[in-house]
């Protein structure tokens, strides 16, 4: 089987020859070409033809939203994923570059820890999402299980929890500002981000959706209409009962490698809100949401998945609805228009 084909783009050397390093730990990866700026990296890409390029996003003579949005005309579909600074200005143009049409991304670690632990963080990363989107995973579709039958008694969603990862910032922009204004119940949500991520995301959603977005404040109780995205680095669960149920930030241990986890939210909404809960998994990377699922499925609650279509990458989805616990696998599309029907 051929090796995956990568084109390193950084203006630094130190970090062009740390992913470089990293990249080299995996046999079926081989780097075949680097560029200190948008404007090589563009020749290169017809001299190399790789099958997926990491783009820095700060970079002189040409950055990388511009360098984005030139490849973009010429490679539609090639894999591209972003190498951003944890900054208020790296992360407003990395959610910039994911709306124009970048696959993911990821944070470039510090390099005062020593360039080897940020050579493993790079590694430990960069790999998962290179095989993801190249599918050197091996992924193949697998059978799914017949749906679950809707039980036809069921009264409204009272509460809808949703949780994404790869792929998911442009995925809740299709569906947030499609949520009527005067929807009737409060929507939590778990987007695998660090921290000012997420905070930035949650603006960028609010001014184009009729519902207000933002980070969740500990201690803070639900209300409805409005959609709460949990913090970066932080758990969010809630408490209560669902006529008194308040939000809760926690620092717990990740699960699935991942905080905030998906998994954590929805058990909590399963025990809060049982039968009335609404728990909806869309695109992204591993298994995070599965357990969650499992616990409002199993509560009498709906779930609802995106299907492959057109999931970014089909692993959060696809692990439950293999699992057999989807009520519905609905493309990208449909999934607001399935939650204002189940909510009225």
């Amino acid at each position: 089987m051929p090796r995956t084909r990568v084109l390193v783009v950084d203006d630094s050397s130190v970090v062009r020859r740390m992913v470089s390093d990293a990249l080299a730990a995996d046999p079926d990866i081989e780097v075949v070409g680097t560029a200190p700026n948008g404007r090589i990296a563009l020749q290169r890409l017809t001299q190399v033809n790789p099958d997926l390029v990491t783009l820095d996003v700060e970079m002189p003579e040409m950055d990388g939203l511009q360098t984005l949005q030139a490849l973009r005309r010429t490679h539609p579909r090639l894999p591209v994923i972003m190498f951003s600074a944890v900054t208020e200005r790296g992360a407003a143009a990395t959610l910039e570059a994911i709306a124009r049409g970048a696959n993911d991304y990821v944070t470039k670690p510090a390099l005062a820890d020593g360039v080897e632990d940020a050579r493993r963080r790079i590694g430990a990363d960069l790999l998962p999402r290179i095989r993801a989107l190249t599918n050197l995973s091996g992924f193949k579709p697998a059978l799914v299980p017949e749906l679950s039958p809707v039980k036809a008694m069921r009264g409204p969603v009272e509460l809808v929890a949703i949780g994404v990862s790869t792929g998911g910032p442009n995925a809740l922009a299709e569906v947030i500002p499609r949520l009527p204004g005067n929807l009737s119940v409060p929507v939590v949500m778990v987007q695998h981000m660090p921290p000012v991520f997420t905070r930035l995301l949650a603006e960028r959603l609010t001014s184009r959706s009729a519902v207000p977005v933002a980070e969740c404040v500990d201690g803070e109780p639900l209300r409805p209409g409005r959609v709460y995205i949990a913090p970066g680095d932080f758990h969010m669960e809630l408490c209560g009962s669902k006529r008194d149920a308040v939000l809760k930030l926690t620092k717990g241990p990740p699960e699935n490698s991942c905080r905030p986890a998906v998994d954590v939210l929805f058990r909590s909404v399963a025990a809060s809100f049982g039968a009335s809960a609404m728990g909806v998994i869309m695109t992204g990377m591993g298994r995070d949401g599965l357990n969650g699922c499992r616990h409002i499925h199993e509560a009498g609650g709906r779930v609802v998945v995106q299907d492959q279509a057109t999931s970014v990458i089909w692993g959060m989805p696809g692990a439950v609805a293999q699992a057999g616990i989807a009520d519905k696998i609905l493309p990208l599309g449909q999934v607001a228009d399935e939650i204002v029907r189940a909510v009225r």
